[in-house]
């Protein structure tokens, strides 16, 4: 809509709209979340918990708004129907920027529980966004180095069991768990470095997801491996915003997760880490395969043939 400013000043425009979304439901946020602490009732903290996640998702939406108003970009996606907000999901995404982020978030805004990240423990002591995470209800994980677990070999599983216990209250409240599997951005000199054998990838990380499926296989079935190309290549959050991202590909898949890979502990059991690693690498492949199709494609084709339009909203 106001694509015909000057790409600086729709940068500057956008930049400063979405920090004042940020001011504006943050004294809501920070609200819920005192009350959830000063009243520990269940069903209380339970509303409280719906209604902040509502929150956090108008944070979101009016984000994309912010997108769509200042950038004219051809949105170009499959695989969101079908979704259900009441579901539990592994979420994946092949990572290349920060841009990754707000592209997921706007397609899966409200199709799909809140998007979460597993935390660390110690992250729930960070001023202000800890308690938030908190009561955002996102899930804190405890893990114990290598080292550590050499001189306390009786601690060995307690980390994992720990992490169950605190998923406890997903079992009745559908959770999306999302990971980047690769753990750091694409670039070519960290592809160069890990010798990758995927050509458009990093090599995969498997504790991190194998962790979140061990911590809460009772109820997490489905991966939504998601696949991000951007046709002008990546950006970062201020190309975004600048106007230098044309088209977005976003492709979701749902892929089952066997029953074999669920609820095991993958630090201690050797046949499962092998085949979660192999059913990871297939998965990866498969990716990396797709990723070459869209680079063969002309975008407008991708319009045509196997995309569905967001119509920029």
């Amino acid at each position: 809509m106001l694509s015909f400013l000057p790409n600086w000043f729709r940068g500057l425009l956008a930049f400063t709209l979405i920090v004042a979304n940020t001011f504006f439901w943050l004294p809501f946020l920070l609200f819920g979340t005192f009350l959830k602490l000063a009243l520990p009732v269940k069903a209380i903290r339970k509303l409280m918990t719906l209604l902040l996640i509502e929150i956090a998702n108008a944070w979101v939406a009016f984000n994309s708004a912010i997108l769509s108003l200042t950038q004219k970009i051809n949105w170009h996606v499959t695989g969101v129907k079908g979704l259900k907000k009441n579901d539990w999901y592994f979420v994946n995404c092949n990572h290349q920027s920060w841009t990754d982020i707000p592209v997921v978030q706007k397609v899966l805004n409200r199709k799909i529980p809140m998007l979460k990240f597993f935390l660390k423990q110690e992250l729930i002591w960070v001023p202000i966004m800890g308690v938030c995470w908190w009561a955002l209800d996102f899930p804190f994980m405890k893990r114990y180095s290598r080292e550590y677990l050499k001189k306390h070999p009786e601690m060995k599983g307690k980390d994992l069991e720990t992490t169950r216990i605190a998923c406890e209250k997903f079992k009745t409240t559908p959770v999306a768990v999302f990971n980047f599997l690769e753990g750091t951005r694409f670039t070519p000199a960290k592809h160069a470095k890990q010798q990758s054998p995927y050509i458009n990838l990093l090599n995969p990380k498997f504790g991190g997801a194998a962790f979140v499926m061990g911590s809460m296989g009772e109820q997490m079935h489905t991966m939504l491996d998601i696949t991000i190309y951007y046709p002008e290549g990546p950006q970062g959050i201020w190309g975004l915003l600048t106007g230098k991202v044309k088209n977005i590909v976003v492709d979701v898949k749902e892929v089952p997760i066997p029953e074999t890979l669920r609820g095991k502990d993958y630090s201690q059991d050797p046949v499962f880490k092998a085949e979660f690693q192999a059913w990871i690498t297939g998965i990866w492949q498969n990716k990396d395969q797709l990723i070459e199709h869209f680079k063969a494609s002309e975008v407008s084709s991708l319009g045509n043939s196997m995309t569905q339009h967001l119509n920029q909203s």
